[in-house]
């Protein structure tokens, strides 16, 4: 059948309106393309994300209802009220499960569009990772963020260790050897909905000294790619409440992207492996040091973990499709 062509469908003709945004400086091209009427394919993705010739970011976030894509079907099956789907490409234009920092900045872009009301309970999130609950609240005690500034926390859902209960005995299960770095180190894989290897460093010149601008070499190469993350343990203190918090300064290279200034599964994979390490007794709530910022990992009951963190829309633009190349 054919016809005159919608309004929004005949301007993405000639530009596309898109949204910058980002999680402790981990930055994403935002599309509110609810109808699912825009072709994301993955040169448009790699040129809308290209630092120099595009708009920049470390992936895109497409908005779209969960029932107009086939990953949705699932996510609605889980969670009816899982209205919103959110699409992430890394940017190479690679599809990833989800994203952690993305799936914050994703909820503040909702809030931004009158989709959800923060204050009228938690917005639930198709991912192809699962439905993500998302919480608006105050910023956390012992972060550099402003009061006023409001966080999200992400029910993040289940998390697991690969290698089991001999991982955790042994401490690893892997090796990576990267850039910079004197000789192969152990780390653990830890899975949060997409693939982690945590491996921890002596202290701070070794994190300083790491070269992540090559992909660490992992041993044994995982199937779909990993993420990797290199942790320096900064020890515990006294939260708020009397109850003890660990924290962890981390650096990550992320599949399909290179070094990011935050990786939100990230640092939930970082804060879970510093906690097996730790053994009995070891926190449950974590603050996580990022080159962009600090985010909150709370080990949740029942096998879950939240992410905590700011989210940040700092721009609007219409970006012409003819100089993308696109």
């Amino acid at each position: 059948m054919t016809g005159t062509p919608s309004p929004a469908a005949a301007d993405r003709a000639t530009s596309l309106h898109v949204t910058k945004g980002h999680g402790t400086e981990n930055d994403f091209v935002l599309l509110d393309d609810r109808g699912d009427e825009l072709d994301l394919s993955a040169p448009l993705v790699r040129s809308l994300t290209d630092r120099h010739a595009g708009v920049g970011g470390d992936g895109v976030i497409r908005l779209v209802e969960s029932s107009r894509v086939p990953e949705g079907a699932a996510v609605l099956a889980a969670d009816p009220s899982a209205r919103w789907f959110m699409d992430y490409r890394n940017a190479d234009g690679s599809i990833a499960e989800m994203c952690g920092n993305g799936v914050r900045v994703f909820a503040a872009y909702l809030e931004r569009l009158g989709l959800w009301d923060p204050f009228g309970g938690e917005l639930a999130v198709g991912t192809r990772a699962g439905v993500r609950w998302v919480r608006r609240i105050a910023a956390a005690a012992g972060t550099s963020s402003a009061d006023d500034e409001p966080w999200y926390a992400v029910d993040m859902g289940p998390w697991s260790l690969p290698g089991g209960a001999r991982a955790v005995e042994v401490g690893y299960d892997a090796e990576v050897a990267v850039v910079g770095l004197a000789e192969v180190r152990p780390a653990l894989g830890v899975d949060v909905g997409n693939p982690h290897t945590v491996l921890a460093l002596a202290g701070l010149a070794e994190l300083d000294a790491a070269d992540l601008t090559r992909a660490p070499a992992v041993v044994p190469v995982p199937p779909h790619g990993t993420n990797v993350e290199l942790v320096v343990p900064l020890g515990e203190e006294a939260g708020p409440d009397g109850s003890v918090v660990g924290r962890v300064r981390m650096r990550v290279h992320e599949r399909g992207v290179g070094e990011t200034r935050s990786c939100g599964t990230g640092a939930c994979a970082a804060a879970l492996a510093v906690r097996a390490w730790a053994g009995d007794g070891a926190p449950d709530v974590w603050l996580v040091e990022v080159p962009g910022g600090t985010v909150r990992v709370s080990v949740l009951p029942g096998g879950h973990v939240e992410l905590a963190g700011p989210a940040v829309l700092v721009a609007d633009a219409d970006v012409a499709l003819a100089a993308l190349g696109a």
